[in-house]
């Protein structure tokens, strides 16, 4: 059986709590291998990253429920872009397990006013192509459960790190329970930022855990270690 993840809350600062790592894909060797190393809250995907899969939604996302333990969370975004339509599909998405699922809905104008009803109907939403912190605000406003910058994609209009720094702070001063979730990151640079600001989960591609995992230094440590023990005692292991 595999283990429970770490516990997490609201406010990543309170004690005791942990930041979510989620994984950003649907490929489910990648999610089978991160989740055996590390305490993973969760898996986000989105439309772009199913068709990478090659794989038709209904198997990809099959695959991925029947992997992940009920405690883990699944993020699925919707296709429609008209409100009836995505209001249709968020019911879809929530209904795929009996817990812990979210509709992933834009912040268009027509996915504000859908977020707004889904959670008044008790649906479980994160809002996503956030570009600004007002949007975020925004939709924190209207009760979303998860909001997702896209922080890489920010620093095309601005600075996105501070932004998202400003997110963070503008839901704590207003006590919105909203959680911000990173999306959108290309170097472990700008995750080492959002975790010393506090950031509440972020959504991680498989290539930047790897790269914050192996580092050549540990290896180096490992083998040099392995080989005083083994000229000292002839053995690789520790033998007693």
């Amino acid at each position: 059986m595999r283990a429970a993840a770490a516990p997490v809350c609201r406010a990543a600062q309170s004690k005791g709590c942990v930041m979510e790592v989620i994984i950003d894909t649907a490929d489910i060797n990648e999610i089978k291998e991160l989740d055996s190393l590390l305490n993973v809250a969760g898996v986000t995907t989105n439309p772009t990253i199913i068709t990478r899969s090659g794989k038709t939604p209904e198997v990809a996302l099959k695959e991925i429920i029947d992997y992940l333990r009920p405690d883990q969370k699944l993020f699925v975004q919707v296709v429609s872009t008209d409100y009836d339509g995505i209001m249709a599909e968020a019911r879809k998405i929530n209904a795929l397990r009996p817990e812990n699922t979210y509709a992933k809905i834009p912040v268009s104008p027509a996915g504000l006013k859908a977020c707004k009803d889904a959670k008044a109907e008790g649906l479980n939403v994160l809002s996503t192509s956030v570009y600004s912190s007002e949007q975020g605000f925004l939709a924190a406003v209207n009760g979303a459960d998860y909001i997702a910058p896209y922080t890489n994609r920010m620093s095309n209009y601005g600075d996105g790190i501070q932004q998202v720094k400003d997110l963070i702070e503008m839901l704590r001063v207003q006590g919105l329970d909203s959680k911000v979730m990173a999306a959108s990151l290309h170097n472990t640079n700008q995750v080492h930022e959002l975790i010393k600001a506090g950031i509440q989960a972020i959504t991680f591609p498989p290539a930047i855990l790897h790269a914050m995992i192996d580092h050549p230094g540990t290896q180096i440590a490992v083998d040099e270690f392995s080989a005083s023990w083994e000229k000292a005692y002839g053995r690789n292991e520790l033998g007693l």
